[in-house]
C-alpha cells in the first residue's frame, strides 16, 4: 500500500526526565528498594533498583513537610503545611511494576506543622513532632492516638523508635517485678506487657534537649541535657546498650542506656545533621555542612576516615537513611541529590587506618533544576550532558535498565535517567556546552570568563578537564569546537584541532587545542586571535561541517548574526533582519538532499549549505551561505526563539514502529534499512513560550507543535539513528529513529520520537479499514439485513449512519403492519365524522407499532457500553423535532427491554459523540442521570408542541366545518 506524497509530520513524547524530589522528607524502605520523595505537594514512589516511578500520590495543595514509610513498604504517611496527615495503604505492584496507594484516613496531628517523625520497626507505631513542642505516637492502621508527651521547650528535630532488654534496665525490671505479684492479673496480659516493657521512644528538640519515653508506663525514662544546639541524630545500638546523639552544635555524644550517663563526647566540628552506628557499634557516622560522611571511632571518638574535601553549601547533607540490611548509606543533600556510599571499605579483610572516603555506587539528582544547555556524548550518544544553573556539568546515561552489565545487580548499575559522573571544575554556572562529532570531547563556557575542554570516556568512567582557556573580560555565551575534523580510529587521543568562543564582552576568540598527553590535564590553550564581534553581548556560536572551508557563526543581542573564517578570523558575512536580539544560530548538515521552500540555490546550496537563527522577534530564520540572503521566515512562536536545530534526514533511517514486512530477505532474515521517499526537510525551535516547534521548509509552515514544559524551553539536542544503525539502536527503541530531546527551565527532559511514519502508516490502515466497514454496511443495506447494520454501525460508532437505519427500520416495519399503498392504518375508524381528517394524516404517518420486533432483537443483543453510547446519539437526536420520532421509538424499545437493575448501572468512561462520518471526536465523562435529563427535558417539550398542534387542529376543523356548511347553503 503506498503511502501519500505528503507525509504528516508527528512526534510523540517517548521517555520523559522529571523531577523526584525537590526537597523535605525523603524515606526508604528496609530493604532499600522503595524510595519515597516529595516533589512540591505530592509524594513520589520510585523502584531504586530501576529508577521507575511506582506511583505518584497527589497531595493537598500545600508543600509536605515530613515523610515516613513503614519498613515493608506497606503504608506512607505524609505531613503537610495544611497541619494535616494522610496515610495511604501501599498495594502490591501490578503487572507494569507500578502500585496503587489508597488513602486510609486524612487527620490532624498537631495544632502547627509536623516537622519530624519515625515509624518502628514493627510497622505499627509513628511518632509524629511538631513546631508545638509535643511528641505524638499513632497506631498506623487505627488511626488513633496512643500516646501524647510534653516536655521540650521548642520544635521537635529528632525521633527514633528503640527497644531495650527490660531485664537489663533498672526502671523496668523494678516495675516488672511488682506487676508479677499482682495475683489477679491475667497472665495474657502479663506476657503482653513483658513483650513490649522495653519498647522506647527518644525525642530531641530545638531546646537541645534529648527526652527519652516508656511507651508501656507513658512516663519520662531520662532527660538528657548536653547539647546547646538543635539535636538532629538520633541513634541505638542494641550489642552496646549505647545511644548517640548527634546535634548542630558541632558534636556527637554516646549515651549509656542502662546509666543515661555519657560515655563519650565527640567534638565533629561541623554542623552536624545526622548520625549513627555501624559495625555493631564500634564505628559511628556523622554527616552535615561539609557535606561529606566521616566515620568515628566509638570508644576513643577519633575520627578514622581519611582527610575530605570539604563540600560547597549545594552540598551540605540534609539527613543520612540507612538500614542494618543494606550495604550502603543514603545521603540527602541540599541540592536535592541523593548519593549512596558503600560500606565495603569497613567489612573488607585486614581493615587499615585511616578508611579511605567511603566509595559513591550512585549519585541521584533529585532535579536537574533549569537545563540550561544540553548535549549528547559518547560513541552511540547514550550519554547526555546537562548544564543546569550549577557550577558543574551532569552526565546522565540514556540507557535502558535491560541495556546495562550489571543489570542483576539491585542497586549498581547505570539505568534511563540515572546519572554517572559531574564534571566540577568551573566557578560559576556553565552556560554554553558543545561536543565534536565523535561525542569523546566536550566544551563548556561558564559564567566564570574561562572555557574547558573535557574528555569523555563514559564506557570506563573516565572524564578528565583537558585544556582550560582563559582570557575574556565577561561570562561566556556561546562556544563551539570544529564539527570537520578527519575520523581516526582513537578518538580519545585526538582532541577537536580549535575552539572558538563569544563572550558579554563582545568578542570571539579562536583557540589553540592542546594535543592529549595521558595523564595531563588542565592544560591552558592560547588564543591564535581575539576580534571584536559584535556592539552587544554575544548569545550563541556554531561552527560548519564543510571540511575544506570551514566558517563559525556568531549571534548577538545586537540583533545581527556574522559570519566569520576560523583561520584567518575575517568577516565573510552579515545576516541582518531580525528586530531584537538574536539567542540561537546552526548550520546545516552538508545534506544535498536539502529543500526549502522559495529559495534559488537547492540543496546545498552550492555546497556551503545554510544557517538557521531564532531570535528575540519571536521568528526562525533561514539564511543561504551564497548571498546571506534570508530566505524564509517562519512565525508562530508567542516568545524569544532560544534554541534551534536541524533534524537530520531519514534517508537510512527506519521508523521501528512503521510495519516493515514488505522488507524482508529472501532467505527470511531481518529487515534491511531502506531508503525513505521522505524528502522533507525539518528544523526545530525552541521557544521561552515553553514550546517546541518542528518546521517543514519545504513548504514553509509548522508541521508540528510540541507542549511538554511548563517554562521556557533552552536545551534541544537531536538523536540520529543513522549514526547507530545496526549497533546500538537494535536494542534501545529510543535510537531507532530521529527524536528531539527538549530540556526547560522547569527541570524536565522531554524526549520526542518521530512517529511520521508510523502515524502515516496507522491512518492509511485506517483509511481502509473505514473503506472496508463503508462496504461491509453497504451490503447488508442492500441485502435488507437491517438487524445486522444497525450492529456494524454502533460498532463502527457512525451515529448519522445509525439514525438512517433506524429511520429505515422504522418505516419498513410500519409498512409491514400497513399494506395499504398510501400507509394508512385500519385500527381507527377513519369514516366516523368523530375523526378529523388531520388526525387521520397523523395515524397515518405514525402509525401503531410502538413495540418493533426488530428494535426489541438489537437493544438485546447491545452491551453495556454500546447501550450508554446510544443513549448519548439519542440525546442528541431528541434534540431535534425532525429526529425526534425516530429517537423516541428506540428510547422505548431500550426501556421495554433494558431491565432498571442493568440501566442503573450503565456508566460513562471516555465516550464519543458525533460527527462527519470517518470522523470520531471524543469527549469528556458523561453520566447516566446527566442523559436521562437531557432526554427528558427535549421529551416534555416535543410532548408539549404535539399537544399545541392538537389544539390548533380542533380550530382548523371547526374552520373546515363551518366553510361546508356555508358552501352547501
Amino acid at each position: 500500500m503506498s503511502q501519500k506524497a505528503t507525509l504528516k509530520t508527528t512526534f510523540d513524547r517517548t521517555q520523559v526526565i522529571q523531577p523526584f524530589y525537590t526537597g523535605a522528607g525523603v524515606a526508604l524502605s528496609q530493604d532499600g528498594r522503595v524510595l519515597a520523595t516529595c516533589v512540591g505537594e505530592d509524594v513520589l514512589l520510585t523502584d531504586m533498583r530501576s529508577g521507575q516511578v511506582l506511583s505518584r500520590i497527589e497531595g493537598d495543595g500545600e508543600i509536605v513537610t515530613s515523610l515516613s514509610l513503614t519498613p515493608s513498604a506497606s503504608h506512607v504517611i505524609a505531613c503537610s503545611r495544611s497541619l494535616s496527615m494522610r496515610i495511604y495503604a501501599i498495594d502490591a505492584p501490578s503487572e507494569d511494576a507500578t502500585v496503587e496507594a489508597t488513602l486510609l484516613r486524612t487527620l490532624k496531628p498537631h495544632s502547627a506543622p509536623v516537622i519530624v517523625c519515625a515509624v518502628d520497626k514493627t510497622g505499627t507505631l509513628l511518632a509524629t513532632g511538631g513546631a508545638d513542642g509535643v511528641v505524638k505516637v499513632w497506631d498506623i492502621r487505627g488511626g488513633y492516638v496512643t500516646h501524647t508527651f510534653h516536655g521540650h521547650s521548642g520544635i521537635i528535630s529528632a525521633l527514633l523508635f528503640f527497644e531495650v532488654d527490660p531485664s537489663t534496665h533498672p526502671e523496668t525490671s523494678k516495675n516488672t517485678a511488682g506487676r508479677k505479684r499482682k495475683a489477679n492479673r491475667n497472665e495474657v496480659e502479663q506476657a503482653e506487657e513483658n513483650n513490649t516493657a522495653g519498647f522506647r521512644l527518644a525525642s530531641g528538640g530545638e531546646d537541645g534537649k534529648v527526652r527519652v519515653w516508656n511507651l508501656l508506663k507513658r512516663s519520662t525514662v531520662a532527660i538528657l541535657d548536653s547539647h546547646v544546639s538543635v539535636v538532629r541524630g538520633l541513634d541505638y545500638c542494641p550489642e552496646e546498650n549505647a545511644l548517640v546523639s548527634a546535634s548542630r552544635d558541632q558534636t556527637a555524644i554516646i549515651w549509656d542506656t542502662q546509666t543515661w550517663k555519657t560515655r563519650n563526647t565527640i567534638p565533629v566540628l561541623e554542623a552536624v545533621e545526622s548520625c549513627g552506628f555501624l559495625q555493631g557499634g564500634s564505628v559511628i557516622f556523622t554527616a552535615g555542612e561539609r557535606g561529606c560522611v566521616r566515620l568515628w571511632s566509638a570508644t576513643k571518638g577519633e575520627e578514622v576516615t581519611a582527610e575530605q574535601d570539604e563540600g560547597t553549601e549545594t552540598e551540605a547533607i540534609l539527613s543520612v537513611l540507612s538500614s542494618d540490611q543494606l550495604p550502603f548509606l543514603l545521603s540527602v543533600h541540599a541540592d536535592q541529590t541523593l548519593v549512596m556510599h558503600s560500606l565495603s571499605p569497613l567489612t573488607e579483610d585486614g581493615l587499615k587506618l585511616p578508611i579511605p572516603p567511603l566509595p559513591i555506587l550512585r549519585r541521584i539528582s533529585g532535579t536537574h533544576d533549569e537545563v540550561i544547555d544540553l548535549a549528547l556524548i559518547g560513541q552511540h550518544g547514550k550519554y547526555l550532558a546537562l548544564a543546569t544553573n550549577t557550577e558543574e556539568v551532569r552526565i546522565v546515561s540514556l540507557e535502558s535498565r535491560q541495556d546495562t552489565e550489571s543489570s542483576n545487580d539491585s542497586f549498581t548499575g547505570a539505568y534511563f535517567g540515572s546519572d554517572i559522573a559531574q564534571l566540577k571544575a568551573h566557578e560559576d554556572i556553565v552556560i554554553t556546552i558543545d561536543v565534536d562529532p565523535s561525542g569523546h570531547w566536550l566544551a563548556t563556557g561558564s559564567k566564570d570568563n574561562t572555557a574547558r575542554i573535557w574528555r569523555m570516556d563514559p564506557e570506563n568512567n573516565s572524564y578528565g578537564c583537558h585544556a582550560v582557556f582563559t582570557g575574556h573580560a565577561g561570562a561566556l555565551g556561546g562556544i563551539a569546537m570544529s564539527h570537520s575534523d578527519p575520523e581516526t580510529d582513537d578518538p580519545l587521543s585526538r582532541p577537536p584541532r580549535w575552539l572558538v568562543t563569544g563572550s558579554q564582552d563582545r568578542t570571539v576568540k579562536r583557540w589553540e587545542v592542546p594535543p592529549y598527553v595521558p595523564g595531563r590535564t588542565n592544560t591552558p590553550g592560547k588564543a591564535k586571535y581575539t576580534r571584536k564581534a559584535h556592539d552587544k553581548e554575544i548569545n550563541a556560536l556554531d561552527a560548519s561541517y564543510h571540511p575544506r572551508d570551514p566558517v563559525f557563526a556568531s549571534a548577538s543581542q545586537d540583533k545581527t548574526v556574522k559570519i566569520w573564517d576560523v583561520e584567518s578570523g575575517e568577516t565573510l558575512g552579515v545576516l541582518r533582519g531580525h528586530s531584537r536580539g538574536v539567542w540561537a544560530v546552526r548550520f546545516s548538515p552538508l545534506d544535498p538532499s536539502i529543500s526549502i521552500q522559495g529559495a534559488q540555490h537547492q540543496g546545498t546550496a552550492k555546497g556551503k549549505g545554510w544557517v538557521a537563527t531564532g531570535g528575540g522577534d519571536r521568528t526562525v530564520r533561514i539564511w543561504s551561505l551564497v548571498d546571506y540572503s534570508c530566505v524564509a521566515t517562519l512565525e508562530g512562536h508567542s516568545n524569544s526563539v532560544l534554541k534551534v536545530v536541524w533534524l537530520p534526514s531519514p534517508s537510512m533511517a527506519v521508523d521501528s514502529s512503521a510495519n516493515n514486512d514488505d522488507e524482508m530477505d529472501v532467505d527470511g532474515g531481518s529487515a534491511k534499512p531502506q531508503k525513505s521517499t521522505d524528502k522533507r526537510t525539518l528544523v526545530a525551535s525552541a521557544a521561552a513560550d515553553g514550546l517546541v516547534k518542528v518546521w517543514d521548509l519545504s513548504i514553509g509552515e509548522c508541521a508540528t507543535t510540541l507542549d511538554g514544559h511548563e517554562d521556557r524551553v533552552w536545551g534541544l539536542a537531536v538523536i540520529d539513528p543513522a549514526k547507530n544503525a545496526g549497533t546500538y539502536s537494535e536494542y534501545n527503541p529510543l535510537f531507532s529513529t530521529r527524536t528531539l530531546i527538549s530540556g526547560g527551565a522547569d527541570a524536565v527532559l522531554n524526549f520526542w520520537s518521530d512517529t511520521s511514519a508510523s502515524t502515516a502508516s496507522a491512518a492509511a490502515e485506517r483509511e481502509e479499514r473505514i473503506i472496508e466497514e463503508d462496504q461491509e454496511l453497504s451490503n447488508l443495506r442492500y441485502a435488507g439485513k437491517l438487524r445486522e447494520a444497525v450492529g456494524l454501525a454502533i460498532a463502527m460508532e457512525r451515529p448519522s449512519t445509525l439514525l438512517s437505519l433506524f429511520t429505515e427500520v422504522l418505516q419498513k416495519s410500519a409498512e409491514a403492519h400497513n399494506p395499504h399503498e398510501d400507509g394508512e392504518t385500519m385500527d381507527v375508524d377513519v369514516s366516523s365524522t368523530t375523526v378529523s381528517h388531520h388526525q387521520r394524516r397523523r395515524v397515518r404517518k405514525i402509525g401503531t407499532d410502538t413495540d418493533n420486533e426488530t428494535l426489541n432483537a438489537i437493544v438485546n443483543a447491545l452491551s453495556d457500553s454500546q447501550i450508554f453510547a446510544l443513549l448519548l446519539w439519542l440525546r442528541d437526536w431528541n434534540a431535534s423535532a425532525k429526529n425526534s420520532g425516530t429517537a423516541q421509538r428506540v428510547l422505548y424499545a431500550i426501556v421495554r427491554n433494558v431491565p432498571a437493575e442493568r440501566m442503573a448501572k450503565l456508566h460513562g468512561g471516555t465516550v464519543t459523540d458525533g460527527g462527519p462520518e470517518g470522523k470520531r471526536f471524543r469527549k469528556g465523562k458523561a453520566e447516566l442521570k446527566d442523559v436521562v435529563a437531557a432526554l427528558a427535558a427535549y421529551t416534555e417539550r416535543h410532548i408539549q408542541r404535539v399537544d399545541e398542534l392538537q389544539e390548533e387542529s380542533y380550530l382548523v376543523d371547526f374552520t373546515l366545518g363551518e366553510m361546508d356548511d356555508v358552501g352547501g347553503g
